[in-house]
């Protein structure tokens, strides 16, 4: 027998390699059963979308970024499988085309044969806005013909640009030459700047609302027990790419003052006090840059400079007045008077 699940009512996957390539609805049957559609065509989560898939060779890194005029876009506009490929769904998102078409892919079709298999598949094709990149840096995308205009798509060494409801096709072209000006930086850096340039030549007519990014890496996540690196979502915001930039600055956070501390300590003090006094200027709101910041000053022997460092992550996170007196690099200071003023217990 050959194994299945049900997806939706009506609608079942077959998962054997035989029955990917003979079952009738995603195979070349000329009546087939439809995908399944979650979005009528009145649906407040009708996607106007500018998105970018991407892949980075050197780490195999897949990820997506994506912007729209509508909340929350970040949870239903992607499926991607670290090793395998990334998949952007929008206009009227369909996930099954993610959830069907990973299958095909491990299975060992080509992603322009996998797309063309689910578009054929699917009565509502033409509302679909849809783009398939695999780990070898293989391409595929698709626009409905139903979709809002300005629709349209371009694919190119390692990523795929696709949008709709834009100002028009400069807003797709500035992410795919940005995309191709940014080689050799970092997959999220490369995202980040491909959706500014989509802003830049005029986004998503209606305005904006949300963003999203998503990096996977086979294994890579959770301690090797999840695919997902990176997943950063901006669901309700009047500037969400300044936002979603920020919450990459706080995501790395962690990381840069490691490295920071670790330049300090082999010697490099000033090189490493700029590390944090760079990061403090884009995040000032974060208390962990400013007890790192702390830190660094009791050790110059800036104890002034230290405590008002202390005093600043107290204001940003009141529960430090309990974490500080107990945190060993500022043991020195229990006796102090503005140290237990800015603790609490010199009240």
């Amino acid at each position: 027998m050959t194994p299945s699940f049900s997806l939706a009512p009506g609608f079942t996957l077959i998962l054997g390699l035989a029955g990917l390539l003979a079952f009738p609805s995603i195979g070349n049957a000329q009546h087939t059963d439809p995908l399944p559609d979650p979005l009528p065509e009145a649906h407040p989560l009708y996607e106007g979308t500018y998105s970018i898939i991407a892949r980075d060779p050197e780490t195999g890194e897949l990820g997506m970024g994506v912007q729209s005029r509508a909340f929350a876009v970040g949870y239903r506009t992607w499926t991607a499988r670290g090793g395998l490929a990334i998949f952007a769904h929008q206009a009227a998102s369909n996930p099954y085309y993610g959830r069907v078409g990973m299958e095909m892919l491990a299975a060992g079709l080509h992603p322009q044969e996998v797309l063309d298999r689910l578009v054929r598949s699917d009565e509502e094709s033409g509302r679909r806005q849809v783009a398939i990149l695999d780990i070898h840096g293989r391409t595929a995308a698709f626009t409905g013909a139903d979709t809002n205009d300005w629709k349209g798509h371009e694919c190119g060494v390692d990523f795929c640009a696709q949008g709709n409801i834009l100002a028009g096709p400069e807003v797709v072209d500035a992410m795919a030459r940005t995309f191709e000006s940014t080689a050799g930086q970092p997959l999220p850096d490369r995202l980040l700047a491909a959706l500014d340039a989509a802003e830049a030549a005029g986004g998503d007519i209606r305005g904006m609302q949300s963003s999203a990014m998503t990096i996977v890496e086979a294994a890579a996540g959770a301690g090797g027990y999840s695919d997902v690196t990176l997943d950063l979502r901006v669901n309700d915001h009047p500037q969400p790419l300044v936002e979603l930039r920020r919450l990459l600055t706080v995501f790395r956070s962690g990381g840069v003052i490691a490295q920071a501390n670790a330049l300090f300590q082999e010697g490099d003090r000033e090189g490493g006090l700029a590390m944090v006094l760079d990061l403090r200027d884009q995040i000032p709101e974060k208390d962990n840059v400013w007890i790192a910041l702390a830190g660094m000053y009791l050790e110059m022997d800036r104890r002034g400079d230290a405590l008002e460092a202390l005093g600043q992550a107290v204001e940003t996170n009141p529960a430090n007045r309990r974490q500080l007196p107990r945190d060993p690099r500022f043991q020195e200071l229990h006796d102090d008077r503005e140290f237990l003023r800015i603790t609490g217990d010199g009240r």
